[in-house]
């Protein structure tokens, strides 16, 4: 993605922010290539920070401030910054290491699909023996989340029968896939449509469902929260409030507004073709979490209790998800 378009992005939301007047500010510090950006925008192109009675200020940063641990710690419990996302076993993480941080809301379910050729004869997670599969990396949470799958449901862990093919980044797992070095690969979910929808691939195994299978709960799991400061959560709790409500009246409105989609496919996408923007738009619907509560909570457990028996805790990072860091009524 250009500066270029960078800048036009930072553009579209600033012709929303005005004066915050004597509203209480939350500033919002998120990556330009983020999917939450949408989210975002809806809230300031409807005013629904003002309408809940606070002033969200955007600011899109560069993806070379995603996550870890000093990033998140100098942004939010150094308060440079209010709010930021990141997915929940990177805020037990943080949390576990000293920050100061607390999830205050879901986001959504932010993993992938694994994506294959048209025509493959991969049709689930049974099928992945002796594959040749391509992902990130082999850390890569979608990779996980199906060893943790196959391990729980199917007896076998495909670690030890798949070659696994690390490309090393999102784009060049798309060019593994395209030039055939692998029968299939776990690709992150905004980029899917990229290949399914201008290419001859198809995507066999939303990575989304075995999120669900493995929580042991009909309650939408978020994967990725938003987050703040305990200190900004003591100090604003009404405003923090505030947000999780102009959050989910935004995410209602991206269920519904097809005409929306079109909007930001033209002010925030890089690539406005119809079919991509109708396809991130659906994949958005089905990502996005609107609430939480107690039982949504203890399926996160579950999911990170799954997780650390695959990957284990050097892997995780973290032994467990720290008391107080999720946070469904804050």
């Amino acid at each position: 993605m250009s500066r270029r378009h960078v800048d036009a992005q930072q553009a579209a939301f600033d012709e929303y922010h005005g004066d915050p007047g004597d509203l209480p500010v939350v500033r919002a510090r998120f990556e330009h290539n983020g999917s939450p950006r949408y989210l975002l925008y809806t809230i300031k192109r409807f005013g629904l920070d003002r309408a809940h009675g606070f002033h969200l200020d955007v600011e899109l940063v560069s993806d070379d401030l995603e996550s870890g641990l000093t990033t998140i710690r100098e942004r939010l419990d150094e308060g440079r910054t209010d709010l930021v996302d990141t997915d929940f076993i990177s805020a037990a993480r943080e949390r576990a290491g000293g920050a100061d941080v607390v999830a205050v809301h879901p986001y959504g379910r932010t993993v992938g699909g694994l994506v294959a050729p048209e025509g493959t004869d991969i049709e689930g997670l049974a099928d992945l023996r002796d594959r040749r599969v391509g992902v990130t990396r082999r850390l890569d949470k979608n990779w996980i989340l199906t060893r943790a799958a196959c391990r729980a449901f199917h007896g076998f862990d495909p670690a030890d029968t798949v070659t696994l093919v690390e490309a090393g980044s999102r784009d060049g797992l798309t060019d593994l896939i395209r030039e055939g070095e692998v029968d299939a690969g776990f690709q992150f979910w905004p980029l899917v449509p990229e290949l399914t929808r201008t290419g001859p691939y198809t995507e066999v195994l939303p990575v989304a469902g075995l999120v669900q299978r493995l929580s042991g709960t009909d309650r939408r799991l978020p994967v990725a929260t938003f987050l703040t400061g305990e200190s900004f959560l003591r100090e604003e709790t009404e405003t923090v409030r505030a947000f999780a409500r102009a959050a989910r009246d935004a995410t209602d409105r991206l269920r519904a507004d097809d005409d929306l989609w079109v909007e930001l496919g033209e002010r925030l996408m890089a690539d406005d073709d119809p079919r991509v923007v109708r396809a991130v738009r659906d994949g958005w619907r089905d990502m996005a979490v609107r609430d939480w509560d107690a039982e949504t909570v203890a399926g996160m457990h579950r999911l990170f209790d799954h997780l650390k028996s695959v990957a284990g805790t050097e892997a995780l990072g973290v032994q467990g998800i720290p008391e107080g860091t999720l946070r469904p009524d804050p």
